[in-house]
């Protein structure tokens, strides 16, 4: 496994829309690999491929419950709603307010491309719509409500 460089906001990558993808390959498996490590080593909740610098369609989540891999996700149900301030590896020590559903079910593939369907409500809501969102060229900062804001993470 190794380490990724993670795109920063105004890095043209992350405003494509990102291609699918069609079988699973060693380059594809190391891929996931290489950004759960980049995730937390950078103390992040999700990462999405294309904050990597690759334009497929595959996101790495983690809300403290262990990690998800997701392979061409699809939000297909969306309910509720939250307000919270939200942030992104890509745009370090900033957050801003957002207001995403508070449930989702959303479907992908697994790592070993097996279909799943995935529920989250909460935190997990949040990282579903805000990983799938970078998928299609979209960063959170087109949401906020209000200004951003800085804001700092101290370690435990």
């Amino acid at each position: 496994m190794a380490l990724r460089t993670i795109r920063m906001q105004g890095d043209a990558v992350l405003t494509k829309k990102c291609r699918e993808i069609t079988e699973m390959t060693p380059k594809i498996q190391v891929l996931i690999d290489d950004m759960l490590e980049t995730m937390y080593e950078a103390q992040g909740v999700g990462l999405a491929a294309p904050q990597v610098g690759i334009l497929k369609r595959l996101v790495v989540i983690d809300v403290g419950e262990g990690p998800l891999v997701l392979i061409n996700p699809q939000i297909v149900s969306a309910d509720g709603e939250q307000t919270g301030g939200e942030g992104c590896l890509s745009l370090p020590g900033m957050a801003g307010q957002v207001t995403r559903p508070n449930h989702v079910i959303a479907k992908a593939l697994d790592r070993d491309m097996k279909e799943i369907t995935v529920e989250g409500t909460d935190l997990l809501a949040r990282a579903i719509c805000h990983e799938t969102d970078h998928l299609d060229g979209h960063m959170y900062t087109e949401f906020v409500e209000g200004e951003l804001y800085e804001v700092s993470y101290e370690e435990d």
